[in-house]
Parts: C-alpha cells; sequence; structure tokens
C-alpha cells in the first residue's frame, strides 16, 4: 500500500486548501482513511477519518468540525480534506494513513500505512 498526499501550502489566515490522497490499493471501499498532523515541538494530532468499510463515516477532532470536510472518491482511490477558515494553529505537516483493520480511526497506532506528509503553513 502506498500513499501519495499532496496539497499543501501556504495561505493566509482564514483561507482554504484541499489535500488529496491517493492510495494504491486494490480493494479502496476497503479501508479506513485518517488525516493526522504534526506541528513542530507537537505529537502527532488526529485530524479527520473516514471509514470506507463503515458506510464512510467521518470523524473530526473538535478544533476542526465546522471547518474542514473529509471526503472519499472510490473510483480514484483518493480521500480528501477541505480545509476552510484556517487558522495559523492549522499550520503542520498532514499526513494520510490508511488500514483495513481500524478499531479506533482516530488513533494513529491503528494505521500501518502512512503517506509522506504535506506541510500547511498558515499565516496570519
Amino acid at each position: 500500500v502506498q500513499l501519495q498526499a499532496s496539497g499543501g501550502g501556504l495561505v493566509q489566515a482564514g483561507g482554504s486548501l484541499r489535500l488529496s490522497c491517493a492510495a494504491s490499493v486494490r480493494a479502496f471501499s476497503d479501508y479506513a482513511l485518517g488525516w493526522f498532523r504534526q506541528a513542530p515541538g507537537k505529537g502527532r494530532e488526529f485530524v479527520s477519518g473516514i471509514n470506507n468499510k463503515n458506510g464512510d463515516s467521518t470523524y473530526y477532532t473538535d478544533s476542526v468540525k465546522g471547518r474542514f470536510t473529509i471526503s472519499s472518491d472510490n473510483a480514484k482511490k483518493t480521500v480528501y480534506l477541505q480545509m476552510n477558515s484556517l487558522k495559523p494553529e492549522d499550520t503542520a505537516v498532514y499526513y494520510c494513513a490508511a488500514d483495513s483493520v481500524v478499531r479506533c480511526e482516530m488513533l494513529y497506532w491503528e494505521y500501518d500505512y502512512w503517506g509522506q506528509g504535506t506541510l500547511v503553513t498558515v499565516s496570519s
């Protein structure tokens, strides 16, 4: 399984970005996918997840609810994270992750496969 994340960049506070994560898997619909982020000097933080095996259930950390939207396109085997109303505290490297067996989408150790990360910088 390979994951290729893209879409990061520099944006002003209040702006938007859309991250993409393309997965090279045979049965994309069998996977749960998550977005995590890591800011400088901080640990890895769950941002959002979607479980294709569980009726496309979606999950968000409280700080991004109402601002970020996760979605997946099974035909393109790609998961997206639409980020609106960005804040400087959203600045981090964002990683996508995937696994076919996930008991809790918010726990990073549940995922075996990780993308390379894409940097999001939000200026004030």
